[in-house]
């Protein structure tokens, strides 16, 4: 099978426009949540989420464009811009360059936006944007004609896994040969008053409002929920011997990578579900020693209790520290696997382990490595990220680095 390897990353959300600022922020245990300023949020029994303030679409798109792509488009290419400098490929043949995008739920705000436009004002006043701005797989059709991308144009819909099986399929793509190189962006912008109110009707989110950055608090006791937030995480997926033939830097390789489905339910989790993803992931790593583990860590008393249980499981006394960085960032849904693995490889370049903030007491169901609070310096090797989501679909992914 046909080896690859990561050569350019970039990533956007709450605590930064740009993968260096926003990893640098992560890293010092800063928080991006705060109060919702893009709605009014009286009527809301959650106030609070991980939104980017100060993002201008101008700046990646052309401004005639920027109406005809809802925002988690317009976040997808921003961070696809970042990976693709970052990789810095001169040349390539367009046909063997493909896309591999990813979103949970996308156009939310653009679906919500006409819907009103068409209950108040009639059918005759939608946009004839509307549904290209709205639909997922619009966001690597957008992406691939910026960059002339002809190869294979793919889209995961998996909830919140989506992001990591994203980075699956283009792995998968190019070791049988179907592409050399893919672009993965995965990107979600759901902050609206559908996505907050949906998601709070779930008793599924944190309603800490008066302690916004204080609410994202994955595996402590006092946890009460995740915290939406947006963003977009984007790597370039190329070839081992391309890589190296035209001296591009290498972040890590993709070792390993697996994928589940717990057929549960349609939101509660599961222990055997995501135990199964890590467990083929980690046999196709060769079962190294793996250094850090990003977990899906959402901040829910379900998810960090089952996650935790799978993890001592798979790698019984040998467990590896873990962090969740949801407390900083928020849980950017489709986008996080996305985004964590950009984490998980900017860990490894700096050899440091982001911290898991908020944890100030312990739960007796998750009791192991956090990395509570503060970030620690370590050697990786080897970091696997985790993402499970709704409908019972998880996926893990790990990266070897390359020596």
């Amino acid at each position: 099978m046909r080896r690859v390897v990561v050569t350019g990353i970039g990533m956007i959300n709450a605590l930064g426009l740009d993968k260096e600022s926003s990893f640098k922020a992560i890293c010092e245990g800063e928080c991006g949540i705060k109060s919702i300023s893009s709605f009014d949020t009286e009527q809301h029994s959650v106030k609070i989420a991980g939104e980017i303030t100060d993002f201008d679409p101008n700046t990646v798109m052309n401004p005639k464009e920027v109406k005809k792509a809802d925002r988690f488009i317009q976040l997808g290419l921003a961070a696809a811009k970042e990976a693709m400098s970052d990789a810095n490929i001169s040349e390539f043949e367009s046909e063997l360059f493909g896309v591999s995008s990813a979103s949970g739920i996308g156009g939310l705000p653009t679906i919500e936006k006409h819907s009103v436009i068409n209950f108040e004002r009639g059918p005759k006043r939608i946009s004839p944007f509307f549904i290209p701005s709205a639909l997922i797989n619009m966001l690597g059709g957008m992406v691939s004609i910026e960059y002339a991308l002809r190869g294979p144009n793919l889209s995961s819909v998996t909830a919140c896994a989506a992001g990591t099986h994203a980075i699956a399929e283009a792995t998968k793509t190019i070791m049988v040969g179907g592409a050399d190189k893919m672009l993965v962006v995965g990107a979600e912008a759901a902050i609206c008053e559908v996505g907050i109110g949906g998601f709070a009707a779930m008793k599924a989110l944190s309603t800490r409002n008066d302690e916004p950055k204080k609410a994202s608090r994955p595996f402590d006791k006092n946890r009460d929920g995740f915290v939406m937030g947006e963003g977009a995480g984007a790597l370039v997926l190329e070839l081992y011997e391309d890589a190296v033939a035209r001296g591009a830097h290498i972040y890590a390789e993709v070792v390993g990578f697996g994928e589940s489905g717990d057929a549960h339910h349609i939101t509660t989790p599961t222990l055997d579900g995501p135990l199964r993803a890590m467990r083929a992931a980690y046999k196709m790593a060769g079962m190294p020693n793996v250094d850090y583990i990003n977990a899906h860590g959402t901040s829910t008393s379900a998810n960090d209790k089952n996650e935790t249980a799978a993890i001592k499981e798979l790698f019984g006394d040998k467990v590896p520290p873990i962090s969740s960085t949801k407390g900083q960032t928020g849980h950017c849904l489709g986008a996080a696997g996305a985004i964590e693995a950009v984490i998980s490889l900017m860990a490894m370049r700096d050899a440091i382990i982001p911290p898991t903030i908020n944890y100030e007491e312990a739960d007796e169901d998750c009791f192991l490595d956090y990395t509570p609070n503060v970030a620690k310096k370590a050697e990786l090797d080897y970091v696997m990220s985790n993402s499970f989501g709704f409908g019972g679909t998880n996926g893990s992914v790990i990266f070897k680095r390359v020596k």
